[in-house]
C-alpha cells in the first residue's frame, strides 16, 4: 500500500542568519526527490547515520525525524561493556539519552519498527515503559525488546511487560491497541501466559513472535484456527514446562528447554528447530509416531544434542522424505568421539545441506579420543553412502575426532560438492569477547586445516572460514 504523501514544515528550518553550515551540491537529483521518497530512504538508514544528514543543507534538517524506523543498535558500547564491565552504568546511561532524545525529535505518526537492545538496568524500567508507549501510540508494526542483551551479570531482573497496555480498550484510558503488529520480540521480559493470550487474540496480523528469557510462563499455548502466525520462537525460558502449538499457517518454530512439546494441526511447517537436550525434549519424543507426522513434511530441521546421549536408534528415525537441510548443534566434550551423529546424517534420503556446530563453553584441548567407528551393536561401521552436496563443520579444532568425522564424510558422501570448515567456536560466551588463547587455538586449528586440503578430491570445492 502506498504511504500517505507529506511535506516537511519549513517553517522549522532554521533561520538564514543561523551559524549551521550547509553543504552546497551543484545537479542535487537526490535533494529534488518528494519529502516521503527521501524519508523513505533514510528509514532504511541506522538512526545515527540518518541524523546526521541533516548537516546537508537545509532541506534535509528535519527529514529525518520522519523515518518509519528506530532501530536503537549500540553493538560498539556492548563490546566495550563486554571488555570492561566498569564501563556498564556510563554507556547504560548513554544509551537511555540517546533513546529519549531521538523519540523527543521524532515526528512521524507510524513506525513500522521500534528495536532496543542493550544491557539495561532496573532504574531504566520507567524509561522503557514511556519508549513502548511511544511506539505503540505510532501503530508500530515490528517491535523487537531486549534489556538485556550481552548481560555479564549472573542474576538479572527482568523487566516486567507493563499490564496497564494489556487491558481491554474499553477498560483502559489508554488509545493504544495491537492490532498493527506483525511481528513481536521480547527479550528479557518477564510475562504471563494470559499475556501471550492476549497478543495473539488482540493482534490478527501477528506472523511473528519470539520470546527469549520470558519469565513467568510454565504452560503455554498458541493454538487459533484464525492465527496468522507463521514464525514462533521461545528460547531459554526459565519456568516454561510444556507448549502446545496449533496454527494453520505456522512455517517455522524454535523452541528450547521444554518437557512437552505438542504440535497440532501445523500444516505448513517445514522448518523446526528442538533441544533435545537433557531435561528437554529427547530425540525419541521428538520423532515418535505422535509427531511422525510433522516430522516428515519438514525441510530444515535442526536439533541441539548433548554430548552423553546414547547412540541414535535408527529404527525410531524416520526417513524425513521431504528434508534439504539438517543442522545439530553439538555440545561436546574433548574427549567424545562424533560418530554417534552419523545416523542422522545418514537418514534423509535427498539431505543437500548438513551443518555441525560444536559447542562448547571453552575451546576443547588437544587430547583426543580413540577413533571410534562402531555401530549401536559394537561392530565395525560398514560405509553407507548419503547424499549431501554441502558439508559445513563450525567448532573445527583439528584433534583426531574431528579429523576422523571429516574423513568419514569424505568417503561416504558421494553428492558432496563443497565442504567448509570453521575453526571458530559457537560458544554461549562469544558475545561477552574473545579470549587471546582462545583467538590462538583458533589460529592453529585454520592453519591444521589445511593439511585436509591434500585429502579432498579436486571436484569438491574445499573453504576454511
Amino acid at each position: 500500500m502506498v504511504g500517505k504523501r507529506f511535506r516537511i514544515d519549513r517553517k522549522l528550518q532554521p533561520k538564514k542568519c543561523a551559524k549551521r553550515c550547509y553543504v552546497v551540491v551543484d545537479n542535487d537529483r537526490i535533494s529534488r526527490l518528494p519529502d516521503d521518497i527521501l524519508v523513505t530512504i533514510l528509514s532504511f538508514l541506522p538512526v545515527k547515520q540518518a541524523a546526521r544528514t541533516s548537516v546537508l543543507s537545509s532541506r534535509w534538517i528535519n527529514l529525518w525525524k520522519h523515518i518509519s524506523r528506530l532501530d536503537f543498535d549500540a553493538e560498539s558500547a556492548l563490546v566495550k561493556i563486554a571488555i570492561d564491565y566498569n564501563l556498564h552504568s556510563e554507556e547504560s546511561c548513554k544509551y537511555v539519552e540517546w533513546v529519549n532524545r531521538v523519540i523527543q525529535s521524532h515526528k512521524a505518526e507510524t513506525l513500522k519498527e521500534f528495536r532496543v537492545c542493550f544491557d539495561l538496568s532496573p532504574s531504566a524500567e520507567n524509561a522503557i515503559t514511556q519508549w513502548l508507549e511511544f511506539a505503540l501510540l505510532r501503530h508500530v508494526e515490528k517491535l523487537d525488546l531486549d534489556v538485556s542483551a550481552g548481560s555479564l551479570r549472573v542474576y538479572t531482573r527482568d523487566y516486567a511487560f507493563p499490564e496497564k497496555f494489556l487491558k481491554p480498550r474499553s477498560q483502559s484510558s489508554s488509545c493504544i491497541d495491537f492490532k498493527s503488529l506483525k511481528a513481536l520480540s521480547l527479550k528479557c521480559v518477564k510475562l504471563s501466559g494470559e499475556a501471550i493470550e492476549f497478543f495473539l487474540r488482540n493482534c490478527p496480523f501477528l506472523e511473528k513472535l519470539v520470546l527469549r528469557n520470558v519469565n513467568g510462563i510454565s504452560n503455554l499455548e498458541v493454538c487459533g484456527p484464525s492465527l496468522a502466525l507463521k514464525h514462533l520462537e521461545i528460547w531459554f525460558c526459565a519456568k516454561l514446562k510444556s507448549v502446545r502449538v496449533s496454527g494453520p499457517n505456522l512455517t517455522s518454530f524454535y523452541s528450547s528447554h521444554v518437557e512437552v512439546l505438542l504440535l497440532e494441526n501445523v500444516p505448513m511447517l517445514v522448518e523446526l528447530h528442538v533441544n533435545c537436550m537433557p531435561y528437554s525434549v529427547s530425540i525419541q519424543r521428538l520423532l515418535s509416531p505422535a509427531l511422525s507426522s510433522v516430522v516428515s513434511r519438514l525441510e530444515i530441521l535442526s536439533l541441539d544434542i548433548y554430548a552423553y546421549i546414547k547412540e541414535i536408534n535408527l529404527p525410531t528415525f524416520p526417513e524425513l522424505p521431504k528434508l534439504k537441510k539438517l543442522v545439530i548443534q553439538y555440545w561436546a566434550t574433548e574427549d567424545k568421539s562424533l560418530m554417534g551423529l552419523t545416523p542422522l546424517i545418514r537418514a534423509p534420503p535427498y539431505l543437500e545441506e548438513f551443518v555441525l556446530k560444536l559447542m562448547s563453553s571453552y575451546p576443547r584441548k588437544s587430547r583426543t579420543p580413540k577413533p571410534q567407528r562402531l555401530d549401536r551393536k559394537g561392530k565395525v561401521k560398514k560405509n553407507i553412502k548419503f547424499p549431501p552436496k554441502v558439508v559445513k563443520f563450525c567448532g573445527y579444532y583439528g584433534h583426531a575426532g574431528d579429523v576422523e568425522f571429516v574423513e568419514y564424510i569424505l568417503e561416504n558422501c558421494v553428492a558432496l560438492e563443497k565442504l567448509i570448515i570453521g575453526p571458530r567456536s559457537h560458544s554461549p560466551l562469544s558475545f561477552h569477547g574473545r579470549r587471546p588463547e582462545q583467538t590462538v587455538l583458533e589460529q592453529a586449528a585454520r592453519d591444521f586445516a589445511k593439511h585436509l586440503k591434500s585429502r579432498v578430491p579436486q571436484h569438491i570445492e574445499f573453504v576454511i572460514l
